[in-house]
């Protein structure tokens, strides 16, 4: 075999040097070392032996030390072609504290327009470039390395409030519209409370339901909130991307007219995102109580409304109650159910809940008392129900109350006998809170 010995080859015309034919073996010995200072296209990633200990832009083909005892920003390369690849790796285990970012130069990283971070110790990190659509995307990784692309939301939309420094609470008494201008991943779970409007109550009768309940609190590790939620929450938020999110606020259903039989008006759905709270059962003059987010109290009939109707789960509401001696059912409240009708006092509302969403306890969806007949006096309604009538007295049969507005309280029922029926309650209209970590 014929030896060649050289220091240097160079090409002798244009800027390419060919090596072989088509066909033909080169084979590096055992024991050679064949060093890329360059780019090398067609062998796979080599790797840059020298530790990045600060900033620096990343060349396609090569692997990549990074010494993590401070942060340090990868940039990525601009104007890259489809198929380009690269690797990063946390040589020195501490990512997980100081964080390796992957500035994306102007290319999508896993399809989004933001930088990405490697923040596991010791982790590795290969990413190939698909395309303007996807741009870098995650090919490979080593110790259960992630590039992190969650990005914390920025929004607008309500009443917007600060609460435990890095939280924003958005809080809608109204339609709106919730609009996200950024936020990705984990970190862009929201916690929420949906409250549908409340019943009202019948006129001589039973008292109205209150609007469904629904609470759930955002529990990721990146974004584990931290207020106190009411027993029925659930576990999960919402991850919500870019774009705008329509929000309804449910009115509160009217009282029922003074004909017989009759119902009070059932309240209206509240609506976020995939969370709809049903509006709370009217309740009955002779007649049983209306389903509902939580149910309608009856009178002169053995059935109830039923509470959490349409059912989901958590249950958002519970059943009315029924007439009992000397006063009428009350409607249901999001923990508990109406009470029943029992002299001297007619049925008092089903409790509400209370939540600290808001960082302000405070109870909401509380069913309406019934209405008390004969010398019953009405029943309480606690938690935004309203206050059913009492039965007759020098006045005749008293007016119930409404349900307090933006709690979803159901309207209570008004006093039955005598002379003729007091006036029944208006529910109380719904709510929609939002709450997120934002920095």
């Amino acid at each position: 075999m014929s030896t060649v010995k050289v220091n240097k080859i160079t090409p002798r015309t244009s800027n390419s040097i060919q090596l072989g034919e088509s066909g033909d073996t080169l084979t590096i010995p055992s024991g050679a070392t064949l060093q890329n200072c360059g780019t090398a296209t067609g062998f796979g990633i080599s790797f840059c032996t020298t530790v990045k200990t600060s900033p620096f832009t990343a060349t396609a083909g090569k692997g990549f030390f990074i010494n993590t005892g401070s942060a340090v920003t990868v940039t990525l390369p601009a104007s890259p072609s489809a198929g380009d690849e690269l690797i990063v790796i946390d040589s020195t285990g501490q990512a997980a504290t100081n964080n390796i970012t992957l500035g994306r130069n102007g290319s999508k990283i896993k399809g989004q327009c933001i930088d990405a971070k490697l923040n596991v110790d010791r982790g590795g990190l290969r990413i190939v470039y698909s395309g303007a659509s996807q741009g870098w995307v995650t090919a490979t990784a080593a110790n259960d390395a992630t590039a992190d692309t969650s990005v914390f939301i920025t929004a607008t939309g309500g009443t917007i409030t600060t609460v435990c420094t890095n939280y924003k609470v958005h809080t809608f008494t109204s339609d709106g519209t919730f609009c996200v201008s950024a936020g990705a991943g984990p970190k862009a779970v929201v916690s929420y409370m949906v409250v549908a409007g409340g019943a009202g109550g019948a006129t001589g009768g039973g008292g109205g339901g209150a609007g469904g309940f629904r609470e759930g609190k955002a529990n990721t590790p990146t974004n584990p909130d931290s207020y106190t939620a009411s027993p029925i929450a659930a576990t999960t938020g919402i991850e919500l991307s870019p774009g705008p999110y329509s929000i309804t606020v449910g009115g509160g259903g009217a009282a029922g007219p003074s004909s017989s039989p009759t119902t009070g008006a059932s309240g209206s759905n509240s609506v976020f995102s995939t969370i709809t709270s049903a509006g709370g059962g009217g309740g009955g003059k002779n007649a049983s109580g209306v389903d509902g987010g939580s149910g309608g109290g009856s009178h002169n009939s053995p059935g109830v409304g039923s509470g959490n109707v349409p059912p989901v789960s958590p249950p958002q509401g519970n059943d009315g109650g029924t007439q009992g001696p000397e006063g009428q059912g009350a409607g249901g409240g999001a923990t508990g159910a109406g009470g029943n009708g029992s002299a001297p006092v007619a049925g008092t509302g089903g409790t509400g809940a209370t939540s600290s969403i808001n960082a302000t306890p405070t109870a909401r969806a509380g069913g309406g008392g019934g209405g008390g007949s004969n010398c019953a006096n009405g029943g309480p309604g606690p938690a935004g129900g309203g206050t059913g009538g009492s039965g007759p007295g020098p006045g005749g049969p008293g007016a119930a109350t409404a349900g307090t507005a933006n709690t979803g309280g159901g309207g209570g029922g008004g006093g039955i006998g005598g002379p003729g029926s007091g006036s029944g309650g208006a529910g109380g209209s719904g709510i929609v809170i939002i709450r997120y970590k934002f920095q």
